[in-house]
């Protein structure tokens, strides 16, 4: 790989690995066409013991967020609350209630990223026009919400510990790792893969610092070409930017993403929480379970939150 031209490394990665048209023109789903009845069956056999793991960061104030491209951290108000149920609320017979508001960018914390998230020389998912996609209203066309009723299926993590800021995880790597981990850790068609870095864990331990942004562990540019063989449905990390950061050309930015969402059309997951997943997983020596992982249908949301639920 010629550190110096990121932009015919992008153009060849994008050419081997495009799948404009493979399920039609009109397609809104991407890899998502890859997680079928089938694949949900065979994730929900994957339950036995029935202990489940929420893979989601908490969303309030003490988020990850340092206000880069004004993203905050979510901020969190009451509308009524307790005392004003004890002043009375004007329902009758004593009835009283609390309620609240949320306000932050849909990808403050954990979320995916969909398919109007990340454009190619002005280029969407599928080869449509980006500005025919997003508009001032929203993605019109891969909105978050076609993706709302899809992501349920067999669930895959790889664990690689603790590595250190600007470690590119190769194909190799990821290979060695899927040895290593077992049968149950093997990755294919339709499954929803899962990486642990131990970034989150370290951020936890010593503080956010940069984890919004900065140096992190992650994927390599040159798995492209395996995250569109395996025809995995989705993939999701706890780094907040997926690849590896800084990447690994000497000016670009998210070289990666710019591959995987416009041209492969797949879905990346960021920010969440697979510690103790992980735990369990290293404990019983199995490594896929059932994962559902359903965004918030936003109407015309180019990425949201997500409360991933594991059960094995």
């Amino acid at each position: 790989m010629d550190r110096t031209n990121p932009e015919g490394a992008i153009a060849a990665a994008a050419k081997r690995c495009s799948n404009w048209g493979r399920w039609g023109a009109d397609d809104v789903l991407g890899t998502l066409n890859f997680l079928d009845e089938a694949k949900r069956r065979e994730g929900a056999a994957l339950v036995r013991r029935g202990v489940s793991f929420s893979l989601a960061q908490s969303f309030d104030a003490d988020g990850p967020q340092n206000g880069w491209r004004r993203r905050t951290n979510p901020v969190h108000t009451m509308l009524d609350t307790g005392l004003d149920a004890e002043r009375g609320q004007g329902f009758p017979h004593g009835l009283g209630g609390a309620d609240d508001v949320v306000f932050m960018p849909l990808q403050a914390s954990t979320q995916w990223d969909g398919l109007g998230h990340i454009f190619d020389h002005g280029v969407a998912w599928n080869g449509r026009r980006a500005g025919d996609v997003v508009t001032s209203e929203g993605d019109r066309v891969t909105g978050i919400e076609t993706a709302a009723a899809h992501v349920a299926g067999r669930g895959v993590l790889l664990d690689f510990g603790d590595l250190p800021d600007g470690y590119a995880i190769t194909t190799g790597d990821l290979e060695a790792r899927i040895a290593a981990q077992g049968a149950s850790a093997r990755v294919g068609r339709g499954d929803l893969l899962l990486v642990r870095t131990g970034r989150l864990a370290r951020a936890r331990r010593d503080g956010w610092g940069d984890y919004a942004g900065g140096p992190a562990p992650g994927l390599s540019f040159t798995t492209a070409d395996w995250l569109h063989r395996a025809e995995i449905a989705g993939i999701a990390t706890d780094t907040w930017g997926f690849e590896v950061r800084p990447n690994e050309f000497d000016d670009a930015f998210q070289p990666l993403h710019q591959v995987c969402i416009p041209h492969i059309g797949l879905f990346l997951g960021e920010m969440w929480d697979l510690d103790a997943l992980a735990a369990d997983c290293a404990a019983d020596g199995v490594w896929d379970f059932f994962l559902t992982a359903a965004p918030l249908p936003v109407t015309g949301a180019v990425g949201a939150p997500v409360n991933p639920i594991a059960v094995k």
